[in-house]
């Protein structure tokens, strides 16, 4: 690829005068940095900075943006297409709290998912960061991903009341009958995707153009060089980034790592392995109450897990006007294991469901699945499957997706339903475009990044974050705790260390842990 180097303007704002909206302030701050040539409408655009209220879509969205004074929000346009430039364009959603003073630049946030809306995320974040050195320095930034909530146009599959029903819909039998009927579904499910998304976008959703579209954001908003905060899955397009853009990189702070080396055969089972260390953990704990819904004995903890649940197969709980289905339950459970903080919640929907009700882990699946309280559900199911089914190859083997089944069963038996291991084929599988699997490189000329791995993390197991800082050459801050992401979130140990680099572009030293 071409590339143009274009005069930067990082240091300076244009606010361009003409007809925005009323209230809409526009403003120009690139082109910055290394523009690639075709693209240098994109890479110099004026935004149009407005009040977040449009920018809701679901409850606790309005809520949360109308209780920010501080934010203010605009849309991007870019490419669906990177390889077809003068096509089809697209929006994507962007929050901005300004830096108080001393602006280095802006601070870019992904929140993972993939799916999850990163101008929630920032928004959420924006008193803890304005209160710490942090919010001097930087403009905190968080963009929803292409087809992702405030993002036009959104991947969006199913209507709230198909999601609902398809909440209650177990899938756990294994006969050939009922592998028949799963791989029907997903065939309906991935067909349906097709008709109400489109197939142009979901042939565009990957994290190959999250990537263009995050090195596009950096110019438009004036930086030279891009300084990203990427949790879980964000990491992954932090890691991406590296590999497409290593000399428009200023900073990487990359927690709850994506092992970049895994397959996802190898990732999904070291997930499930790490959810079992977190369900062990609570376990342990648990059993240290005199309330605890699993008993005295952790070693017990498995069994009367699946007897409090499998029932909920056959007969499920009732819920207001909703049932609490074995799998609300078990995503429930699953929520539960990214912070002790929800180990209580847990205890007591355990404990609730003894007595045959469901109202806490009907809550925890809700806020699993992003719906709110008056049944809304964000874009976050559906991006998640579309984003995966671009972004990893297909699994079509029924002799290799059997052992990806039992193997999963031994690594987190308390997940176990009992079940012989089925080899469904899943909605990837019928997909409507091939996938865009990108072949992996060793990234040179990258300056130093930040890593922060957490010991008990159940989705993205410490090993995958000492595995990324060697293939990026990065240093590794070592939490020692039991959840999922830690910086920004209260420690003031990590925090500080992710501060001083991001700020000064000083890596703590080698070995540092934290708890």
């Amino acid at each position: 690829m071409l590339f143009l180097a274009l005069p930067l303007l990082a240091s300076c704002t244009s606010v361009v005068t003409g007809s925005p909206t009323a209230g809409t302030a526009l403003e120009q701050r690139g082109p910055a940095g290394v523009v690639p040539a075709g693209l240098e409408r994109f890479y110099g655009q004026q935004l149009g900075w407005e009040d977040c209220a449009p920018y809701a879509t679901t409850g606790p969205t309005t809520t949360l943006f109308k209780s920010k004074k501080s934010i203010e929000c605009a849309r991007l346009e870019v490419p669906l297409d990177y390889t077809k430039p003068d096509g089809r364009t697209i929006k994507i959603g962007l929050l901005r709290q300004r830096a108080l003073k001393d602006r280095i630049g802006s601070l870019v946030i992904n929140p993972g998912g993939p799916g999850a809306s990163g101008m929630a995320a920032a928004a959420s974040l924006s008193t803890e960061v304005k209160s710490s050195a942090l919010g001097d320095r930087f403009d905190l930034i968080g963009f929803d991903p292409r087809g992702v909530g405030a993002s036009e146009p959104q991947v969006k599959c199913l209507t709230d009341a198909e999601r609902d029903a398809d909440r209650l819909d177990n899938d756990v039998d294994t006969s050939p009958s009922g592998v028949a009927q799963t791989e029907s579904e997903n065939k309906a499910y991935a067909e349906k995707c097709a008709s109400v998304t489109g197939v142009d976008v979901l042939a565009n959703v990957g994290t190959r153009e999250v990537v263009r579209d995050l090195d596009v954001m950096r110019s438009a908003l004036g930086d030279e060089k891009l300084t990203y905060l990427g949790y879980s899955y964000g990491t992954h397009i932090g890691a991406g980034y590296a590999q497409a853009f290593p000399g428009n990189v200023r900073a990487l702070v990359l927690d709850g790592a994506v092992d970049p080396t895994q397959n996802q055969v190898e990732s999904l089972i070291a997930q499930g392995a790490g959810f079992q260390k977190a369900f062990d953990a609570f376990a342990a704990w648990c059993a240290t109450r005199q309330d605890c819904a699993l008993g005295a004995d952790p070693a017990k903890a498995n069994q009367a897990f699946r007897e409090l649940t499998l029932p909920l197969v056959q007969r499920p709980v009732a819920v207001g006007e909703r049932k609490l289905s074995y799998n609300d339950a078990i995503t429930g459970a699953i929520q539960a294991m990214y912070s002790e903080e929800l180990w209580s919640p847990l205890n007591a929907g355990l404990t609730e469901l003894k007595n045959n009700r469901g109202e806490v882990l009907m809550l925890l699946a809700d806020n699993y699945f992003d719906r709110d309280k008056e049944g809304r559900y964000s874009t976050i199911t559906d991006a998640f499957v579309a984003v995966k089914c671009v972004d990893e190859p297909r699994l079509t083997d029924k002799n290799v997706l059997n052992d990806v089944a039992r193997r999963y069963k031994a690594a987190a038996p308390f997940l176990d339903d009992g079940q012989p291991p089925a080899a469904a084929l899943d909605a990837c599988a019928f997909w409507p475009v091939p996938p865009s699997v990108q072949e992996h490189k060793a990234v040179t000329g990258l300056p130093p990044v930040l890593v922060i791995s957490t010991t008990g993390d159940p989705a993205t197991p410490y090993e995958a974050g000492v595995s990324l800082a060697k293939e990026l050459g990065g240093g590794l801050l070592t939490f020692e705790g039991n959840q999922h992401t830690v910086y920004l979130h209260g420690n003031s140990c990590v925090d500080d260390a992710g501060h001083e680099y991001l700020i000064d572009l000083k890596l703590p030293a080698e070995g540092t842990r934290c708890s």
